[in-house]
């Protein structure tokens, strides 16, 4: 049996959003209200065989038009870690809120791969309700459809393997077709978790993060990540600013922009 291969992570972060409060991050709202800002990332999985972009951000105009600080492109961070974004060849979109998909002209080159369920939401009757298709923006969604008919996008199906060390599993709960991506680091499996989970908290206390389709799929999908990683700490959610605080910098003159997970 060959072995698995193991794979360096990391996190870019390129955007924030400082006005956000506790009682907006759990459902149900929360007693000890406080400031609980936001951050955005784009993820890497890397290994001498290249590199898999999880997600791919926003530009600034988006960033604008949402009242969002755009801090940086997120391909500034990825060329910090010696990625060209022209040379990557598979990304995975977890999920195709504005804040995941866009951006996408940056990856000529990819493939992009999602699952299935999430192109048929996004598309799909529940996108009749805005409080459900406030997350989306249509520019992305039919800048996934040309790509589609360019045969660059890979639909998935549940779970499926990306490369070894690397696979994707359905969860739903936040959206209909939200995935994780789990990777075989030097420390174990760690888990890419996105929105199934946006802050550590949401996932340590059990309690889901408001913008949800699905509260039971939600619950079921911390089970799931918990029985997917190697422990709980290296479930890695999509939006909490202390990734930056509780990994180190991938490289000097990262520090705030790039760290390393695994």
């Amino acid at each position: 049996m060959s072995q698995i291969q193991t794979h360096e992570v990391y996190a870019v972060r390129f955007a924030h959003h400082a006005p956000r409060r506790r009682s907006e991050n759990f459902l149900g709202g929360d007693p000890h209200d406080g400031p609980m800002p936001f951050d955005y990332f784009v993820f890497v999985v890397k290994s001498p065989a290249g590199a898999i972009v999880v997600d791919t951000g926003f530009d600034a105009a988006v960033a604008q038009k949402r009242g969002r600080q755009h801090m940086r492109c997120p391909s500034e961070g990825l060329r910090l870690l010696g990625i060209d974004p022209a040379q990557v060849f598979d990304v995975v979109l977890t999920h195709m809120h504005y804040d995941h998909c866009g951006n996408q002209d940056l990856f000529p080159t990819a493939r992009f791969h999602l699952q299935a369920a999430e192109m048929a939401y996004a598309t799909g009757p529940c996108m009749c309700h805005g409080v459900l298709r406030v997350g989306y923006d249509v520019d992305d969604i039919a800048a996934t459809l040309r790509k589609l008919f360019q045969d660059r996008v890979v639909y998935h199906e549940g779970d499926s393997d990306l490369a070894s060390g690397v696979s994707l599993h359905h969860l739903g709960g936040h959206t209909g077709g939200q995935q994780v991506v789990r990777v075989m680091t030097r420390k174990g499996w760690l888990v890419l978790a996105s929105d199934a989970t946006h802050f550590f908290e949401n996932f340590e206390r059990n309690v889901p993060f408001p913008g949800i389709y699905h509260v039971g799929a939600t619950l079921d999908g911390f089970k799931r990540m918990r029985m997917l990683a190697s422990n709980d700490a290296m479930v890695i959610p999509g939006h909490d600013p202390k990734i930056m605080e509780r990994f180190p910098a991938a490289l000097p003159g990262a520090e705030g922009i790039v760290a390393r997970l695994d």
